[in-house]
């Protein structure tokens, strides 16, 4: 794996990365250079057909206190021209994460403030230890809560009048109240967390990478299909070209045999 400042990637299982954010005594808050560092990250695991699955977590006490407030003070500097160009950039190395081809799983470990939400919210799963909670505190600093595409996924994943109150109050959900209304998928004890996302990570890692990769897309795009017909276009779509492919076979044969599949990538 490439050399980050930001973060620490490990391997701790065959075809499964970590990627730590590393700035635990900021509760790893995001710098400019994080957002960097994430879309570094985003491209070598795509070009690397021997990781499978990426889970994110952070060092330390925090998952991500968010924007760090040292650059935050830096934003009303800024001409309307490099804010904007920095918006989008950031948003891109957040958003990236949602568009990868890999499986994303965000182990939050505390704290999911502001970026740090939308971060999570960017993982394809969400599993909190019982010291996580979670906020956007981009209204707590007078911006919109409307940030690093968390306006688009909180109502997908909430609905549009809760998701409406947290965006609008700023408060914080804790691990508890985030299992009740579907923020994460389960909850467990921080001793817990990264064995239990590792065990999620290898259950995955037992599928085709095809089609989890086609699995994500088809998510990503039936989710706001305008009919049912739609939607039944790209699954239908996707399974003509699933089949079309060696790893779908050797799934099929490996599971008529009782047996792990060797899948190829093909």
């Amino acid at each position: 794996m490439a050399e980050y400042t930001t973060l620490r990637v490990e391997r701790p299982r065959p075809q499964i990365v970590v990627a730590r954010l590393n700035r635990p005594e900021r509760l790893n808050a995001i710098t400019f250079r994080m957002f960097d560092e994430f879309a570094e990250l985003q491209a070598e695991i795509e070009a690397d057909p021997d990781t499978r699955v990426l889970v994110i977590t952070g060092s330390g006490r925090g998952f991500c206190a968010g924007l760090d407030l040292d650059q935050a003070a830096m934003l009303p500097e800024m001409s309307a021209a490099q804010m904007l160009s920095g918006q989008e950039s950031w948003a891109r190395s957040v958003s990236g994460f949602q568009r990868m081809t890999t499986p994303v799983i965000a182990a939050v470990n505390g704290a999911a403030a502001g970026a740090g939400l939308s971060l999570a919210l960017a993982a394809d799963i969400r599993i909190a230890s019982t010291t996580a909670k979670f906020n956007a505190a981009f209204v707590r600093i007078g911006l919109s809560g409307g940030d690093l595409g968390t306006s688009w996924a909180l109502p997908r994943l909430l609905g549009l009048g809760r998701a409406t109150e947290i965006l609008l109050t700023g408060r914080f959900v804790d691990a508890a109240e985030a299992l009740r209304i579907g923020l994460v998928t389960e909850v467990c004890e921080p001793d817990d967390l990264l064995d239990r996302a590792l065990e999620v990570a290898e259950q995955i890692r037992g599928n085709s990478p095809v089609g989890m990769a086609l699995t994500k897309q088809v998510i990503r795009t039936n989710v706001d299909a305008s009919s049912l017909d739609a939607a039944l276009s790209v699954e239908n779509r996707n399974q003509v070209l699933a089949t079309r492919t060696a790893d779908m076979r050797e799934a099929l044969v490996a599971f008529r045999e009782k047996r792990l599949p060797r899948f190829v990538g093909e």
